[in-house]
């Protein structure tokens, strides 16, 4: 008797509709708490996370105080000294290098399989990934206030109500940078490899932006390094913290951020959707 082969099918997708706001809500938490597990057991990332910035303020500052003062420009309204002015592009270092650190856990999810689960769930996808980039935002924000705290005895004082307006521009270019880096670890296939990308492009973000030197100055030393900084995200996303910090806007800024905010997070959930992104085209 000749028996008849039918074609393997695979298991129709969980429904993803229908979910109340308690469940949505439930999901949300359960990744945020994860996230903050994960960050309260590698205690060293908080650590690295405060010591390099506060190496950049302690001791590159201090020594270039004298050279390197920075006169009048928006927001500010008077002369300052030069660690003043670098404190938004410290804070900008964090949030960057804290983006990278949870797109570098997503490929660690990847390589152990955390992820397929995460990605099967049948909640929305779009939420998902949303919840974990606004899981790692919330602990760039704990680390940016810290380090708030240990610039504050270095003489870094910005207006007190400059600690809450400066929260919303935390919030959207964390978001930004963090898109960026989830994005990035969807081209990523194996650990090793995410180290080099992550030097490749948060050494030249952070460089050829506002972070160090106002952009005058960029300008008179070097036409072509100017206009590499203007269309360098990461100096958008400084220049919103700084105007933040003391109750200013830079609409310029914000548009931009808000601008690759979406493109990266579009992105990075286009690449995370098995059916059309790019993980499932690279292992095709």
């Amino acid at each position: 008797m000749s028996t008849i082969a039918t074609p393997a099918t695979s298991p129709a997708p969980l429904p993803r509709e229908g979910f109340t706001a308690r469940q949505y809500a439930t999901c949300f938490s359960g990744i945020v708490w994860r996230e903050a597990l994960r960050f309260l057991h590698q205690r060293e990332r908080f650590v690295s996370a405060l010591v390099r910035p506060l190496l950049w303020l302690f001791i590159f500052a201090a020594g270039f105080r004298q050279v390197l003062g920075v006169s009048i420009v928006p927001p500010y309204q008077t002369y300052i000294l030069y660690e003043v002015y670098i404190t938004p592009g410290l804070i900008g270092m964090i949030q960057l290098f804290n983006g990278m650190q949870s797109s570098l856990s997503m490929v660690y999810d990847r390589e152990t399989g955390s992820m397929k689960t995460l990605l099967v769930s049948p909640m929305p996808r779009w939420f998902l990934i949303v919840s974990k980039l606004s899981a790692g935002v919330a602990v760039s924000i704990v680390q940016v206030y810290v380090f708030f705290a240990i610039a504050w005895f270095w003489d870094v004082k910005p207006p007190v109500m400059g600690y809450l307006y400066v929260l919303p521009a935390l919030v959207l270019s964390g978001l930004m940078l963090g898109g960026l880096g989830m994005l990035l670890s969807s081209l990523i296939q194996q650990l090793e490899n995410f180290a080099g990308v992550m030097n490749f492009v948060i050494f030249p973000m952070y460089f050829a932006s506002s972070a160090l030197y106002p952009l005058w100055r960029v300008q008179e030393s070097s036409p072509l390094l100017y206009q590499i900084c203007l269309v360098n995200p990461f100096t958008h996303a400084v220049e919103l913290i700084r105007f933040a910090l003391y109750g200013q806007m830079n609409l310029t800024a914000l548009a931009v951020v808000l601008g690759c905010t979406a493109l990266f997070l579009g992105g990075a959930i286009l690449a995370y959707d098995p059916s059309r992104g790019l993980i499932n085209r690279k292992r095709g």
